[in-house]
């Protein structure tokens, strides 16, 4: 189940039963199912507390991904900062709405198993995100 949360922000305008199937297409497409997915979207008031809180970061970021994954099931609380969407959109020249999805559905990616931290994981995540779009252009 994939469940759409608010705390201090207006939700996004998306159509979730859209998202909801594109997420299930893309975990699938990993060899995964979707069991609880929380989005919580937010601002970066919230953001940075919560990764103060529970990373010790003092940083602002898009996305905190909490995994709670148990073999081919994925699961997990996604907390996306719309400040930081809206202000990362404008940076790289993107449409709030495109880097939207391109958050939304990159903690999805973390939770079938892909990082981007390491040394060259940052170009597998960027493929991995164009073809998780990709896929949602198809339908």
């Amino acid at each position: 189940m994939i469940t759409y949360n608010v705390d201090g922000v207006k939700m996004p305008k998306i159509k979730k039963r859209d998202n909801s199937a594109w997420v299930k297409a893309v975990a699938a497409s990993y060899g995964k199912k979707v069991g609880e997915i929380a989005y919580i979207f937010v601002n970066d008031d919230k953001i940075l507390e919560v990764n103060r809180t529970y990373l010790q970061h003092d940083y602002f970021t898009d996305i905190i991904t909490f995994d709670y994954s148990e073999g081919d099931i994925i699961s997990g609380d996604l907390f996306i900062s719309l400040d930081t969407v809206r202000t990362n959109a404008e940076q790289i020249g993107a449409t709030y709405e495109q880097e939207l999805r391109r958050v939304i559905i990159h903690g999805i990616l973390h939770l079938c198993g892909i990082n981007d931290k390491g040394p060259g994981e940052r170009e597998i995540m960027e493929a991995a995100e164009d073809k998780a779009l990709a896929i949602l252009k198809q339908d």
